[in-house]
């Protein structure tokens, strides 16, 4: 945990921002594989950790922003918890750690948010994506769980993007633990990956690094793959084949939670060939552009087009687009080879507060969502800010079914040259991310550098140990 007066600030900044009202935070609970005694790993809220930092199933906590007064809900381990699971101290002592002294049983929550409700007090809580999480809302509220997420509150929700979007020098910290990580995952990979190999041999030992440092998880499920065409690809059953090209877009978690998010494209054999380096560069000068380019008071959609039109005009060098580029990329026939968006925030989730409603978190007033294919998939286009963590990761990818599916209805004829994107169906995909901290006059890449140009990438595909 941080110092028990960072959770102190982070609610009293939430208190200020809220005014008035009963804040319910529900924490979340094991959750069963097959069987209650056989859950997945836990892993907290991220909202319950920002502001009460407790790593723990089993416990709620409430905020009376009109008696400034700070409340954890929690039940003492029994004797069986503890044979079983371990000796932890007693939650009154646990609760100190986050800067609480007010400790109620869990069942004392009901009736204190039905006083809280008789006082005519508004009472706030967050979206919910667990099931549990809904059914304890509907117990708590008689709202029909169906229905919770439709009530939560938005000035709750508008108070805490504002607040988690600004990253501490502490969480900046953290995240760079994250990516110290991430370093070990990916250099590894490229000196270990060799023709013949499945791709859930180097996925395994990739999670495996993950597993034996900072919070011991990766910080999503690990996309590693020969078919990097495949966006978020989760199956590692192929195999390796020389002359392929390998996705590898992998993360994990600091102690605290922190993420990381790195993603390198490789070749199976070590070495580009010629067709495969033209692509590569061109993905990666997009990236370079891009980061360049970010700063506080630019809009991430500006950025994210910019670094369309560089794949767009690299793509017509190569034979693949023709015409105008400006009005290719105005009209979405790049997505065809870039279909989502350039980047998310990032923080104590890898795709940060998306729970919270990705509109929410990267849109406003003054930056509307496009629902343009592709552009429409930019989880955050808004203005960037000091202190926001952002990813940038480009990409060209070439999917069978869509080609197929563009040609077939005659789309973008003017731009896009169809017989010679036929030859490179074969080609699977290309992705190249950083992890991006927004400073005072423009940007820091976070973490130890991860090879990237094709010079590096090729030298440490060919280190063996």
């Amino acid at each position: 945990m941080f110092n028990a007066a960072i959770y102190k600030q982070r609610r009293s900044e939430l208190k200020k921002q809220l005014g008035s009202g009963f804040v319910i935070f529900l924490g979340n609970d094991d959750s069963p594989m097959n069987y209650p005694a056989n859950p997945y790993h836990f892993r907290q809220d991220s909202n319950f950790l920002y502001f009460w930092g407790l790593d723990t199933a089993g416990i709620n906590a409430a905020i009376d922003v009109d008696a400034d007064k700070d409340y954890i809900f929690g039940d003492e381990l029994t004797m069986d918890d503890i044979i079983w699971m371990g000796f932890l101290p007693s939650l009154k002592d646990r609760a100190l750690e986050a800067g609480v002294t007010e400790v109620k049983p869990g069942n004392d929550l009901k009736p204190m948010i039905e006083n809280a409700i008789q006082n005519r007090q508004k009472v706030h809580f967050l979206p919910q994506y667990r099931t549990t999480n809904m059914l304890k809302i509907e117990e708590l509220l008689g709202i029909h769980q169906k229905s919770v997420n439709l009530h939560a509150s938005q000035d709750l929700i508008s108070a805490i993007i504002q607040q988690r979007s600004v990253k501490s020098p502490e969480e900046v910290e953290q995240i760079e633990q994250a990516l110290d990580i991430s370093y070990k995952m990916h250099t590894y990979a490229m000196q270990h990956t060799r023709p013949g190999m499945l791709d859930k041999e180097m996925c395994g030992m990739v999670q495996g690094i993950a597993a034996s440092a900072g919070g011991g998880i990766t910080s999503f499920p690990v996309i590693f793959s020969v078919h990097g065409e495949t966006l978020h690809n989760h199956y590692h059953g192929n195999e390796m084949k020389d002359g392929r090209l390998v996705v590898h877009d992998s993360g994990a978690e600091s102690v605290l939670h922190y993420a990381s998010d790195i993603t390198r494209t490789y070749p199976v054999n070590g070495k580009f060939s010629s067709k495969q380096k033209d692509i590569y560069e061109i993905v990666l000068k997009s990236q370079i552009e891009a980061i360049n380019l970010m700063k506080p008071g630019i809009k991430n959609k500006d950025i994210h087009l910019h670094a369309a039109k560089v794949i767009a005009e690299g793509l017509k060098g190569v034979g693949l687009m023709k015409g105008d580029i400006d009005q290719a990329v105005e009209l979405g026939a790049h997505a065809l080879f870039f279909p989502h968006g350039l980047g998310h925030m990032m923080g104590l989730d890898v795709h940060d507060m998306e729970d919270l409603g990705e509109n929410f978190v990267g849109y406003d007033q003054q930056t509307k969502r496009s629902d343009q294919f592709g552009l429409a998939f930019l989880r955050f286009g808004k203005e960037l800010k000091k202190g926001y963590v952002m990813t940038v990761e480009p990409g060209c990818y070439f999917i069978p079914a869509l080609i197929d599916q563009w040609k077939s209805e005659y789309r973008f004829t003017d731009y896009i040259d169809y017989e010679k994107v036929e030859e490179y169906k074969d080609f699977g995909g290309i992705r190249i991310e950083e992890d991006v901290l927004i400073t005072d006059n423009g940007h820091k890449i976070l973490g130890k550098p991860i090879p990237k140009s094709v010079e590096e990438v090729e030298e440490w595909c060919s280190k063996q140990e």
